[in-house]
């Protein structure tokens, strides 16, 4: 497989204004339900968007790789990159762990040494130590891109006042922007942020830290369109990505995330809000050619991806390849990995239950290929089961915050000792 060409087309698509909402601190007036209004269809095949331009790095598919733990290591990111172009970003890395050199957050900032942009994505909640990892990714040459996660809605991160939970204590998030682009910039090396709408409906926070975020110096933001409380449950709140465009400065890349599961849904999402460009998660999962397709639709092409069984078995197999290579040659930790992408892969297609029980407990690469060679190659490509939603949704969570955290949107001191204690020393999500 090579890559696409990549042609990104001169025009920049106009932008769909935004309701006009006015808006408190934290609570937006007369902003929609949860689930925000139905998604609407595209109203066309392909869409014209110009490269994505965050500092000095031009990115001429202006598509975003969201880092996913477990998921988004070298190997998934090498077989997207072969289908399609972007900016494809490593997991989640701990600041603390990057200070103290922990080997598997060593390993998560590796890149294959044509993989560039260099993108590491960095979480914390204090920062200092912020500051220390960055400093350490700059002046060691480990990045040439800087993200920082505020959308983790996982409560063993948001329990200590990370991810999802931080962007709440305003002032805290705002040190950590400026710690990290203070740092980045003595190497320009341009830093974004990701984050969702809010805690819940009544404490949002997207409009606010976006600003901030901006005001600091960051060269794009990105928003997905759901609540920590969400989780991955309901629909994604495309309106609130629409507000955030229209409220930050036209210069500044806004990023939209969450039920992309298709080009058609790419291309209605940036129709719908104005955005700059997409960020890719779950729709990517067992599903690596849906970068070619996005590469196709945002840059004048109708062109899309409809693999055979025996296309997919190839890329699973590659896939299972390029394991083994980030893992070190490590053959039966590569093949456990795998099997969390069984599922993904095949989702749609008419595998038995006794096969995908065996591709879900294979254990080397010639295990591997005996159990792929029993599928019907011929098969074709499904249509609409394929495309939707990936994995279990789940439904709506009770947000873990620290005690007492949604009192003040200031750090009080027992929550300011507790933060520095909690700062995850493990990466990956």
């Amino acid at each position: 497989m090579t890559a696409l060409s990549q042609n990104p087309a001169p025009a920049a698509p106009s932008q769909t204004p935004a309701p006009g909402v006015r808006h408190a601190r934290n609570r937006v007036i007369g902003a929609p339900s949860d689930e925000g209004s139905p998604h609407p269809p595209a109203r066309s095949s392909t869409i014209s968007l110009p490269p994505l331009q965050l500092g000095p790095l031009t990115i001429d598919v202006p598509v975003v790789l969201a880092p996913m733990a477990g998921i988004t290591n070298t190997a998934f990111r090498r077989l997207c990159r072969e289908y399609g172009g972007g900016l494809y970003v490593s997991e989640m890395v701990t600041a603390r762990a990057l200070v103290e050199r922990n080997p598997e957050s060593m390993r998560i900032i590796h890149h294959d040494p044509d993989e560039t942009p260099r993108s590491v994505q960095v979480y914390s909640v204090d920062p200092v130590t912020t500051r220390d990892a960055v400093r350490m990714l700059v002046e060691e040459d480990h990045a040439d891109h800087i993200d920082l996660n505020f959308g983790c809605p996982v409560p063993k991160v948001t329990k200590n006042g990370g991810g999802s939970a931080l962007p709440w204590k305003i002032d805290l998030f705002a040190s950590i922007v400026a710690a990290t682009v203070r740092e980045a910039s003595k190497k320009n090396i341009p830093v974004t942020v990701k984050m969702r709408r809010g805690i819940d409906e009544d404490h949002l926070t997207y409009l606010e830290a976006g600003r901030r975020a901006v005001d600091l110096g960051v060269a794009a933001v990105a928003l997905h369109g759901r609540t920590m409380q969400q989780h991955y449950s309901g629909q994604a709140n495309w309106d609130s990505i629409a507000r955030l465009r229209e409220s930050l400065p036209a210069e500044v890349p806004v990023l939209g995330n969450g039920d992309i599961w298709s080009a058609e849904h790419a291309i209605a999402m940036v129709e719908h809000t104005g955005v700059n460009g997409v960020v890719i998660g779950r729709g990517c999962q067992g599903r690596p050619w849906l970068f070619g397709d996005l590469q196709n639709a945002f840059t004048g092409s109708t062109e899309r991806y409809r693999p055979s069984l025996g296309d997919v078995a190839d890329s699973f197999y590659r896939h299972a390849e390029l394991l083994v290579d980030t893992f070190g040659g490590d053959e039966a930790k590569a093949l456990r990995d795998i099997r969390k992408h069984v599922a993904w892969y095949f989702k749609g297609y008419p595998v038995g239950g006794e096969l995908r029980a065996s591709l879900a407990q294979v254990m080397d690469l010639a295990m591997l290929e005996d159990l792929l060679s029993q599928l019907d190659r011929e098969t074709p490509y499904p249509g609409a089961d394929v495309e939707g939603p990936r994995g279990r949704a789940g439904s709506p969570k009770r947000p873990h915050l620290p005690q007492g955290w949604l009192d003040s949107q200031e750090l009080n001191e027992r929550q300011r000792e507790l933060i520095k204690a909690a700062e995850l020393d493990v990466s990956g999500g």
